[in-house]
């Protein structure tokens, strides 16, 4: 008489197997062709929407002429040197770099996925982050404008979540990797000691870095103790139609995102809530560099990194809602499909922070 619920338990099982196997075939596919698009979407963009596409376009085209002399990073260089070599053309460069950036998204998630403590449904929680990036305007700045600090960004925050878990090597690599894309991303590394300390501490640091920030003392601080760093960046990209000085309106939109997460906690589900305000310690450390000389021209450039990061803190905190109707996988697929239109509109009108 036992072996009947035996049998039917056995018969479910292949069954369940197959359920997954589709639900996985689906998320793959979706995923592809969200990826697809977007490829197509800042591949065949137009020269005059993004203020560097000229210049990059400018430099892979002159790949093609010999020797020449650039600033930019060795890691970006090889890798635009290579594109050059396999004949992409123009569009097949642009395409390639946002396909990189995409790269780096799924290097970060699953690395944040992992420090979470979850084993199943990483393609879905995949697609919330693809989704809450592409409906943020910084992400549109990322990809259309600052290229390589976009490249660069979700690469420093997990060489910063790899410090944070004490993985030191995976810190140097991924900081490696980082820094050879933008070299500005050695600013982010250098605070990551303060990842050692403890959350009331680092809090206390990010409290009167702002403050210091907020009423123009850190300007100040900087142009009487090291000229040459003020000079450095206040001639940098200097233009007449992006103005320089202290950006109160960033830094309080910065801190309040900080926020967040604590202020929603309750509505995350217990076992991860901790894993989740824990990792805001890393989006507090990347927001020092703008807080120290984030009075500049393209100011909003220094914090680019933190603000990517929040659509991986976001999507956790969606994943892991105690909210069932958030989380369903119905709603999310639909919600990534949707972000594709926001995102077309973004970019065809240059919508950026």
């Amino acid at each position: 008489m036992n072996a009947m619920p035996d049998l039917l338990v056995a018969s479910e099982r292949p069954q369940r197997t197959t359920d997954v196997a589709a639900r996985t075939v689906l998320s793959v596919l979706l995923l592809a062709m969200v990826a697809a698009f977007g490829c197509w979407l800042v591949g065949t963009r137009a020269p005059d929407i993004g203020t560097d596409t000229h210049t990059y376009a400018g430099f892979f085209e002159a790949l093609g002429q010999g020797s020449m002399e650039t600033r930019l990073e060795p890691g970006f260089v090889y890798l635009s040197y290579l594109l050059w070599k396999l004949d992409v053309g123009i569009t097949g460069y642009q395409a390639a770099l946002f396909a990189l950036m995409l790269v780096t998204v799924v290097i970060s998630s699953h690395r944040y996925f992992a420090y979470l403590g979850d084993r199943r449904g990483y393609l879905t929680f995949l697609g919330v982050a693809v989704m809450l990036l592409f409906v943020s305007p910084m992400f549109v700045n990322a990809t259309i404008n600052a290229v390589r600090q976009g490249l660069a960004a979700l690469l420093v925050f997990t060489a910063l979540l790899s410090f944070h878990d004490r993985k030191w090597l995976h810190f140097l690599l991924y900081g490696a990797a980082a820094s050879s894309l933008h070299l500005s991303s050695l600013l982010y590394l250098l605070f990551a000691p303060l990842l050692l300390l403890s959350t009331r501490t680092q809090r206390l640091v990010a409290v009167a870095a702002f403050a210091l920030y907020v009423s123009g003392a850190s300007l100040m601080l900087v142009r009487a103790t090291v000229p040459a760093l003020y000079e450095l960046v206040m001639s940098y990209t200097a233009n007449s139609y992006y103005r320089s000085g202290v950006r109160i309106d960033f830094a309080v939109f910065s801190i309040f995102w900080y926020l967040v997460p604590h202020l929603l906690s309750p509505l995350v589900r217990a076992d991860v809530r901790k894993k989740i305000k824990d990792s805001t310690g890393i989006y507090l450390v990347m927001m020092l560099p703008f807080f120290a000389i984030g009075w500049g021209y393209f100011s909003n450039r220094y914090l680019l990194p933190a603000w990517l990061s929040l659509s991986l803190i976001l999507a956790a905190m969606l994943f892991h809602s105690r909210l069932p109707l958030l989380r369903h996988p119905l709603l999310l697929r639909f919600g990534l499909i949707a972000s594709c239109a926001v995102f077309y509109y973004y970019v065809t009108h240059e919508i950026v922070i």
